[in-house]
């Protein structure tokens, strides 16, 4: 697969999970928490997704088999089911309707892939591993070690500086203020807790 990254904005996203099993449950929490619309069709779905649906109102359930009908409307499909022919079905139906497609057991055949992902206030790390998921997850945990809070904490406070200078009309101030915040010693000023200084000294 060629990789172009892109980050969605989790609400302007509504998604077809077809299968009802512990990856469609990945699946469906992780886009639930990003804020989207989810609808799940199989005919048996796991306790955790009910779980999932009755503290949620983003979450559809029909306890059907897949038809093609059930990809209108939607901006993403996902084919989780333990069936490939059926997981085939969802992708030949989805690429025809022009909907992105994510096929679990066949992820080359898809139009993307959800990586391995590391949140941490406003910043959010992706990794893909040529793959193999596994590697994929540990690298990302190894990157969690290091982008912690103090990172988050340094992005909100930069966010927050942008924000105010450029309402006051003072947008020549926030590049002036980037550049000397976000220079090369940008991660060690973060890690030594000096950033935080700097960024006071701007406001």
């Amino acid at each position: 697969m060629s990789a172009y990254p892109i980050v969605l904005e989790g609400t302007a996203i509504s998604a077809l999970v077809v299968g009802g099993g512990r990856v469609a449950e990945r699946k469906v929490r992780a886009l639930i928490e990003a804020g989207a619309q989810v609808h799940v069709v199989a005919p048996l779905v796991s306790d955790q997704i009910q779980s999932i649906a009755a503290t949620s109102d983003h979450l559809r359930i029909t306890r059907q088999r897949y038809a093609t009908e059930h990809i209108s409307g939607v901006t993403l499909v996902i084919a989780a089911t333990d069936d490939p022919a059926v997981n085939a079905l969802v992708r030949a139906d989805a690429r025809a309707a022009g909907r992105l497609v994510n096929v679990v057991d066949a992820p080359d055949t898809g139009d993307f892939i959800s990586p391995a992902v590391h949140q941490c206030g406003e910043i959010v790390v992706a990794v893909s591993a040529g793959g193999v998921p596994r590697a994929a997850a540990r690298i990302r945990d190894s990157i969690a070690r290091t982008i912690d809070a103090r990172y988050a904490s340094a992005i909100g406070d930069l966010a927050e500086l942008r924000r105010s200078l450029i309402a006051r009309g003072d947008r020549d101030r926030w590049g002036t203020a980037a550049a000397a915040l976000l220079g090369d010693d940008f991660c060690e000023r973060v890690e030594s807790g000096e950033l935080a200084a700097g960024i006071e000294q701007w406001r």
